[in-house]
């Protein structure tokens, strides 16, 4: 394995183990701040908006002026925003710190170019995976972490465990080796990426399949906590079967083809939503937040059957467009979801079970197949 890839591995663990602290307590933390449920879907929402405004540009500054530049201005924005989440006491300065956060995932496209370019003879589905599954094995203990910590301290607490775990990543990204330009990246125009009819095609099906995952999610944890009674600790305790079931998706999923993986992960998400919904007692909710590892292994999949549709030239913007497509239904599903929340807890789960059997069948008929890479 490439020394590169060791030290970005370590650097997401320990970003994983920092962002699993808070991340599964966020919409807990946001009530507790005084926001009721449609104002969480607002705020989420307009995190999603900030996610999905900068992965073009990074992927596209990612082909032009390299890799690792993007990937250390990432790490050092999410670890300042970190400290002013943890030091922020109303909801508001909170707000705009969070949102401040999620600028930082435009470090995907770049990173997903840095670990294709580093992979040596692994196939992209491997390194991507794997690389996808260290960070998740790092939020394995956050969710422990911060439910025994949210219980003895409150759950500011979490976000400064986080702004720890996020210093000592930070120092370990800036060891990261530069990469070389693709010969061809400073000659390459985007409007050839925008006449790939095959690529664009397959934004599209993103964009619905990863719109119908992510809408039982955002609250999730506030329909278990209000509705079924669980406390932190127990919430906690399924945070972490879910990193653990992020780890085992793409280390298994990885090892397929992309379609079958992919069409794997989005009928373990179903049952995610079906056994929130329908089940009754810790042993179906871990069950369920353990199947959930099949959202976060959808999106490295598709990530990474991207390379088979595009030239490397067009590596980073090709990565940041498929970014932008995954995100933009981060914008559009909190809010809905928070509507439909208000007028009964369970409808986000039995809706989006509805549509993420939609996305399967559409997913049967529409994912594109492989071809041989052009080569320029």
């Amino acid at each position: 394995m490439n020394p590169a890839l060791i030290k970005l591995a370590a650097a997401l663990f320990l970003w994983g183990l920092g962002e699993g602290t808070f991340f599964f307590f966020q919409p807990l933390y946001l009530a507790e701040l005084g926001a009721d449920p449609i104002k969480i879907g607002q705020i989420l929402g307009g995190v999603g908006i900030a996610m999905t405004l900068v992965h073009i540009p990074a992927g596209y500054l990612a082909d032009k002026i390299g890799r690792r530049p993007l990937l250390r201005a990432s790490w050092t924005i999410g670890w300042l925003a970190a400290l002013a989440m943890a030091g922020a006491e109303k909801l508001p300065l909170f707000t705009t710190a969070l949102i401040a956060y999620s600028l930082t995932v435009f470090v995907i496209s770049p990173m997903n170019s840095y670990v294709t370019a580093a992979r040596g003879k692994w196939t992209v589905e491997r390194a991507l995976t794997l690389i996808s599954a260290v960070f998740s094995a790092g939020m394995v203990s956050g969710p422990l972490i911060g439910g025994w910590l949210g219980e003895n301290y409150g759950l500011r607490s979490l976000y400064i465990f986080a702004s720890i775990s996020f210093t000592i990543s930070v120092s370990i990204i800036y060891t990261l080796p530069s990469q070389k330009l693709h010969h061809s990246a400073k000659e390459f125009s985007p409007k050839v990426l925008l006449q790939n009819t095959r690529y664009l095609s397959f934004l599209v099906l993103i964009f619905f399949v990863i719109f119908t995952l992510y809408l039982p999610q955002p609250l999730a944890q506030n329909f278990l906590q209000d509705e079924r009674g669980l406390s932190l600790s127990q919430i906690g305790l399924l945070g972490s079967l879910g990193g653990i079931g992020n780890v085992s998706f793409n280390l298994i999923l990885g090892q397929l083809g992309a379609r079958t993986g992919f069409l794997l992960a989005q009928l373990a998400t179903a049952f995610f939503a079906l056994l929130l919904w329908r089940g009754s007692g810790m042993g179906f909710y871990s069950l369920a937040y353990f199947l959930l590892g099949g959202y976060r292994a959808s999106r490295s999949l598709a990530a990474a059957h991207v390379n088979s549709l595009i030239d490397d030239a067009q590596m980073g913007l090709a990565y940041g467009l498929t970014e932008t497509a995954s995100a933009f239904p981060l914008i559009l599903a909190p809010p809905l979801a928070g509507y439909l929340y208000s007028a009964n807890p369970a409808s986000p789960l039995y809706f989006g079970l509805v549509l993420i059997f939609v996305s399967i069948l559409l997913t049967m008929r529409f994912f594109p197949r492989i071809n041989q890479r052009r080569q320029m």
